[in-house]
């Protein structure tokens, strides 16, 4: 894969296809890899949007299994990784486009519309993450598990107390809604978006739907839209809309 540098950060990309940029952003949290969009994600959209648009995607900073890495700017943990998706799109000459994220790629892409308004034309946030009151530290517990222990196998510069402090400023320190931007935001947020709600522990419905119905420009798709093969084309079908309706002519 090409690989993107700008001073200690070195970015993992790949492209598919041509027509409008489109970037994707992997689920599977702070562990989100391109091989999670074949792997662990409902569909991959280098393979079924690469049709109609510029496909972009990444390994985020410091994920397990690949292959981009950067410091852990604890005091800036969230934009620390718009650093890089921004970053990304001015490297390969991008100025106007459009995303499509899973998981974490809902706080992502919310910060996104937040630092470049007039850059991201819409978003579409797929099974998005979000604060669920009743498991307060589930974020920060998890990655203490599954992300923390095998980055500083990785890396001896990190520390399991920079970990802490990381997730800590990253989750706990903002243990609302959908940690990046807040209600107000959203009420105020005139970028198209579309919702695909989830329901399991990382990713609420309740904050999904919230969501939406704060956006004054927001879809929501059928739910669930991803249990059988029909709903999953379906939902497909409408995302494949709202992108090519939300594109310049």
């Amino acid at each position: 894969m090409p690989v993107y540098e700008k001073g200690p950060v070195q970015i993992h990309y790949q492209e598919a296809g041509s027509g409008f940029p489109l970037l994707v952003i992997p689920g599977g949290g702070l562990n989100g890899t391109i091989a999670n969009l074949s792997e662990g994600c409902p569909f991959n959209p280098l393979d079924v949007l690469s049709d109609e648009f510029r496909c972009i995607t990444l390994d985020q900073r410091n994920a397990k299994g690949g292959q981009s890495a950067g410091p852990l700017e604890v005091d800036r943990p969230w934009d620390s990784y718009t650093d890089d998706h921004l970053g990304l799109m001015d490297y390969l000459g991008i100025d106007k486009f459009l995303v499509l994220g899973f998981c974490i790629g809902g706080p992502f892409s919310w910060n996104l519309i937040k630092r470049a308004p007039d850059r991201v034309l819409a978003a579409v946030l797929a099974q998005p993450s979000g604060f669920r009151p009743e498991l307060p530290n589930n974020f920060y517990n998890n990655n203490m598990k599954g992300w923390g222990p095998a980055l500083c196998e990785r890396r001896s510069d990190v520390t399991m107390e920079t970990v802490a402090a990381f997730l800590k400023s990253m989750y706990t320190d903002r243990a609302d809604f959908v940690f990046t931007v807040t209600r107000d935001f959203v009420r105020n947020c005139r970028t198209p978006v579309l919702i695909l709600p989830d329901d399991v522990p990382g990713h609420p419905y309740a904050v999904a739907m919230e969501a939406a119905m704060l956006a004054p420009n927001a879809q929501v798709s059928l739910y669930p839209w991803k249990d059988t093969e029909r709903r999953l084309t379906v939902a497909l079908r409408h995302i494949r809309m709202f992108l090519g309706a939300n594109r310049p002519v």
